[in-house]
């Protein structure tokens, strides 16, 4: 078997998350799955997301979840690392404001989650910089040495979470509003202002299934290749809100008679979510941020697949007798 090699002179940064049971994503220097490229890429991961209140979630959603939903994000997150989760994601819960008692309903739930699991944990905020900017930098504070992954990070909100990050031993999410040149530059001036590279997760923002995925697919896509070809600004692992994104959608969780011949909206759901993954990962997403315990399940055994058909492929390049391999172009 003759495979035709492609050498690249960048490579993806390899970024650990976590302490007490670590995990490393990044670290690949070929397109997604080309392992037999690049054989210092990390497996991507599936994180799985829970919220600190469950009322925020789709009805669907929170009756796949049963027992644990009701139990708090501690005992979603303990159903989260029975599901087989790569890592943890609490959602912190949207507010009016960030005042001294809404602060510390936070910073409760992510010590629930914490104390109730070994996994590395993500911590996504509410999306409003005045909010965040309050809540994020006191959780880094209180969880230092714990390396957690903190997020988001946006180009007009980035300096308060990124000296966090510093000061206390994390990794960022930046994020940018599906625009490469917005991504590059955040990436800058956050390493400028002091945080290295391998502390920087990429979030180019998750459209989801069939609301503009193609479009996310194609900046991920352009990112990958213009970090290969060497711009190190470029060069940082991917995660992807998919959950997030999914389950806001009438196609996922919707019921009603209108909706009757779509099917279970429960089933509905998984289906949207993990095509979705699945789509994204090809893409080149090292995490994919996921809501649906079921779903999480199907895109894992996808994952799976992949890896091994890459893996067969490099035993078959390091097998004499089957022919070798060729560089591009030769």
């Amino acid at each position: 078997m003759h495979l035709q090699i492609e050498r690249h002179r960048g490579r993806i940064a390899a970024v650990n998350i976590g302490t007490r049971r670590p995990v490393s994503v990044g670290g690949d220097a070929s397109l997604p799955y080309y392992h037999f490229e690049s054989r210092a890429a990390h497996r991507p991961l599936i994180a799985i997301e829970v919220p600190e209140r469950a009322s925020s979630w789709p009805d669907a959603l929170v009756k796949k979840a049963g027992s644990a939903a009701a139990a708090g994000p501690g005992a979603w997150a303990r159903r989260a690392a029975d599901g087989g989760a790569g890592l943890v994601c609490i959602r912190i819960a949207e507010r009016e404001s960030a005042d001294e008692s809404l602060a510390l309903d936070a910073l409760r739930a992510v010590e629930d989650v914490v104390c109730s699991v070994e996994l590395p944990v993500m911590v996504a905020g509410t999306g409003r910089p005045d909010i965040d900017n309050a809540i994020l930098p006191a959780i880094a504070e209180r969880f230092k040495g714990e390396n957690l992954a903190l997020g988001s990070a946006t180009q007009d909100n980035y300096a308060p979470l990124t000296r966090a990050c510093i000061d206390h031993g994390h990794v960022i999410v930046a994020e940018s509003p599906i625009d490469i040149n917005i991504c590059k530059q955040l990436n800058i001036l956050i390493s400028e202002a002091g945080l290295p590279l391998n502390r920087i997760l990429i979030d180019p923002t998750t459209g989801g299934l069939g609301y503009g995925i193609e479009y996310t697919y194609s900046i991920m896509e352009k990112a990958r290749l213009a970090a290969l070809s060497g711009d190190r600004m470029l060069a940082c692992p991917v995660v992807c809100f998919v959950g997030k994104e999914t389950w806001k959608l009438k196609e996922a969780s919707v019921s009603g008679p209108e909706t009757v011949a779509w099917g279970d909206p429960g089933r509905r759901g998984t289906l949207w979510e993990s095509v979705a993954a699945s789509a994204l990962l090809g893409a080149g997403a090292h995490i994919v941020v996921m809501r649906d315990v079921e779903a999480a399940a199907q895109v894992r055994t996808h994952i799976d697949t992949l890896w091994r058909q890459s893996q067969e492929k490099e035993e078959k390049q390091d097998d004499p007798s089957d022919g070798g391999q060729t560089q591009a172009g030769e």
